[in-house]
């Protein structure tokens, strides 16, 4: 259905709710993935100097982990609040308790100096960063959808998608840089500390700014007709919406699939598997990652004008393909990695499919504890398995990473075909997916 021009056009209301969503998203998400960056040389400053390289290393990744361990906690509570409270309450919530560890890991003192206690602190500190991300994303979801007026919410989730996935730009961008002014010792001897620094002031002034967001009018409407859940909203949902738990799970563990091995994982694999120069495949993720931003506006505009379940199908199929088309490309023409990296970046904008099919699998009343819950169960389970499975995957076959992708895209595909549909306002008729 065509959709008026009247309605494409955004207001100046709508045009400043998408902006500030999206740069405290992307913030954010700078804030919870630039540890992995600095991973080597955080597990030198904070562990035992006697210890092997590869415990520490391990031990490092273990606090890593952590912090999606603790999304389903963050995001459970956040979205009971959600849903009782109010969005915009928790969507400010969560920028503040990233920005406060953040900060504070930037300031800590290393092992060398307080001896146990600083992986400890590292480690409270890291999950507390993912109880804050776990009410972030699927908070600024609802929270965008729901102040999208009817027909642009796929937009709208499109853009805060870009948002969040430009944060994980940013922290790529932000070691690459200070591996270009600092020599590794400088970095070592304190530089490590900058992007935390930094990430954490920015983390306030986002926080700052959503200070001018308003209350989603869907919420605001349902709290005008006293409609609010009375049950613990958690409950509701599994009491009465197993489908959508289910689905949104499934189309999850597509989305983790896509950003844990396409954009994560990869340049780390790529000069291990096919002998690719490690700053070859760094440039190269980054214009993935650039193209992954543009795809999920893209995509996400084009659910608004074809439905979700029409554009599902040719974009995960394109998912697989260029995945394929990537790894088959890194092991027989590796001067082509840049385009089928671009590709492959642009293919895993099919994730915004994710959200949007979840925004519309569970009434407003208890939808932002639907998602949440969904959403983080999903990315504990599989965003710890994922790269475990994918390293074992890529030893018995270097196209086993492909290999998983298409497998779990399939699933995510059936997913989206099965998922129920919710309007995104009680009053409104269900939206086309």
């Amino acid at each position: 259905m065509m959709i008026p021009q009247k309605t494409r056009e955004l207001s100046t209301s709508e045009v400043r709710i998408l902006s500030l969503a999206s740069i405290g998203g992307a913030l954010e998400f700078y804030d919870f993935v630039i540890f992995v960056f600095f991973a080597t040389i955080i597990g030198k400053l904070f562990f035992a100097a006697s210890l092997p390289d590869w415990v520490r290393q391990a031990q490092t990744f273990s606090i890593f982990a952590a912090g999606y361990l603790a999304r389903p906690l963050g995001g459970i509570v956040m979205a009971h609040f959600g849903d009782t409270r109010g969005r915009k309450r928790m969507f400010t919530l969560s920028v503040l308790l990233m920005a406060i560890p953040t900060l504070l890991i930037g300031l800590l003192p290393t092992y060398q100096s307080i001896g146990v206690a600083a992986p400890l602190l590292l480690l409270l500190m890291r999950i507390m960063q993912g109880i804050a991300i776990g009410g972030e994303a699927p908070g600024a979801w609802v929270f965008v959808a729901e102040h999208a007026r009817r027909g642009r919410a796929g937009f709208a989730i499109g853009l805060l998608t870009s948002g969040l996935s430009f944060g994980i730009l940013l922290g790529s961008l932000m070691a690459a840089c200070l591996s270009r002014v600092f020599s590794q010792t400088q970095i070592a001897a304190g530089a490590w500390r900058i992007p935390f620094l930094i990430g954490g002031v920015f983390g306030f002034i986002a926080m700052w700014l959503r200070r001018w967001l308003k209350e989603t009018p869907v919420f605001e409407e349902m709290r005008n007709r006293a409609r609010l859940s009375r049950e613990l909203p958690l409950g509701v949902v599994l009491k009465g919406h197993c489908r959508a738990v289910v689905t949104s799970i499934l189309s999850t563990w597509m989305l983790t699939a896509a950003i844990v091995v396409v954009i994560l994982m990869t340049p780390s694999l790529l000069p291990k598997l096919f002998g690719i120069a490690a700053g070859q495949a760094q440039t190269a993720n980054l214009v993935a990652t650039a193209a992954l931003c543009i795809s999920t506006i893209v995509i996400g505009a084009a659910t608004d004008r074809f439905g979700v379940r029409r554009v599902s199908v040719p974009m995960l199929l394109f998912l697989i393909a260029s995945a394929y088309g990537l790894y088959r490309g890194a092991e027989t023409m590796p001067a082509m990695l840049l385009p089928l990296y671009a590709l492959a970046g642009f293919g895993a904008g099919a994730v915004v499919l994710t959200p949007i099919m979840m925004i519309h699998a569970f009434p407003t009343s208890i939808r932002f504890s639907g998602v949440s819950f969904s959403y983080n169960l999903a990315y504990a389970l599989f965003g710890g398995l994922t790269p475990l499975l994918v390293s074992w995957l890529a030893h018995l076959d270097r196209i086993g990473p492909a290999h998983y992708i298409a497998a779990v895209t399939v699933v995510g595909l059936c997913a989206t075909l099965m998922a129920p549909k919710h309007a995104l306002s009680e009053i409104d008729a269900p939206g086309a997916l």
